[in-house]
């Protein structure tokens, strides 16, 4: 199968890979498959031994497959990572890779419903299988339940109004598309600022229907055990709540609070940092503007 490098054109690619320190004969996992270029690069550092394991739970992404005895695509989310590659025989490995958040893939097909470029049915789902959809969080939620969307995950502060308004206009008819979406709280949206309130909007709505903060806590929580000592992780975050809760499980092994002391005031930790914060140079972002935003950080098992 052909690669289309506009599928998902892959981010900090070099400086992700980097950070695996990638051993020829090792066991690698790219938990964000996409448009495969990080698994690329992983395989061409892979000796003939090494082996590569990537999982995207989006059907259009199997068709960017490649054709290669190390390498194995499993269609599921990886938030059942560790019991996947259990199943092929991989209970721990040596590097974990994730590029998180949509691919440019998923923005650029209208019907998916994900951006805010296109009228499209509101959609979002990056699984096609799920059965929630933005549709049903938009017109079937209930006024505090969208509330709680918008602020929580789109850190709006006007989210209780917009909710209201929601609400109070899908009495009449359905929201049922973006164009629906973006007319029904167009009093919110003032000229200079509509496009940035709109993306925080479909970011909120995105994040709850693919649960995608559950889905990265279960998986982070799992990489202890799936990561041999030295395995290294390399994960890059688009808004500051996924970075938080990346930062704060490399830094201590968990999302809240700190690692309880031992009677010498000593605490023991997972992993350890493994260099500063990477973000894209200035040439990237000029080239691959989705890039702005990525916050690439490495950790290593102890």
């Amino acid at each position: 199968m052909t690669y289309l490098m506009d599928y998902h054109n892959p981010v900090l690619l070099k400086e992700t890979v980097d950070g695996l320190a990638i051993k020829p004969d090792g066991v690698y996992v790219d938990v964000t498959f996409g448009g495969g270029g990080h698994s690329r690069e992983i395989l061409k550092r892979l000796g003939a031994d090494g082996k590569l394991f990537a999982f995207d739970q989006d059907k259009d992404a199997l068709e960017n497959a490649i054709d290669d005895p190390r390498f194995t695509l499993i269609n599921e989310n990886f938030r059942f990572a560790k019991r996947f590659l259990r199943f092929y025989g991989a209970a721990q490995v040596d590097g974990i890779l994730g590029d998180f958040g949509v691919s440019s893939h998923q923005f650029d097909v209208a019907e998916r419903g994900f951006s805010t470029r296109f009228d499209a049915k509101l959609d979002m789902r990056m699984n096609q299988g799920d059965k929630l959809s933005a549709y049903h969080v938009v017109n079937e939620y209930a006024e505090e339940d969208l509330s709680r969307v918008l602020l929580q995950y789109g850190e709006l502060r006007s989210a209780p109004k917009l909710a209201r308004t929601l609400v109070s206009v899908r009495k009449d008819q359905p929201v049922e598309t973006t164009e629906d979406l973006k007319q029904a709280l167009q009093s919110y949206l003032p000229k200079g600022r509509e496009h940035k309130l709109l993306a925080q909007i479909y970011q909120a709505i995105r994040i709850e229907v693919n649960q995608e903060l559950e889905v990265l806590k279960e998986f982070l929580q799992q990489t202890e055990e799936m990561l041999k000592p030295g395995g290294r992780l390399s994960l890059i975050s688009y808004h500051s709540l996924e970075d938080r809760l990346v930062k704060r499980y490399m830094r201590n092994g968990l999302f809240e609070g700190e690692p309880e002391k031992d009677i010498f005031g000593n605490f023991s930790v997972p992993f350890k940092k493994v260099g500063g914060l990477i973000v894209p140079s200035k040439e990237e972002i000029k080239q691959n503007n989705r890039a702005r935003s990525a916050k690439l950080r490495v950790a290593e098992k102890l």
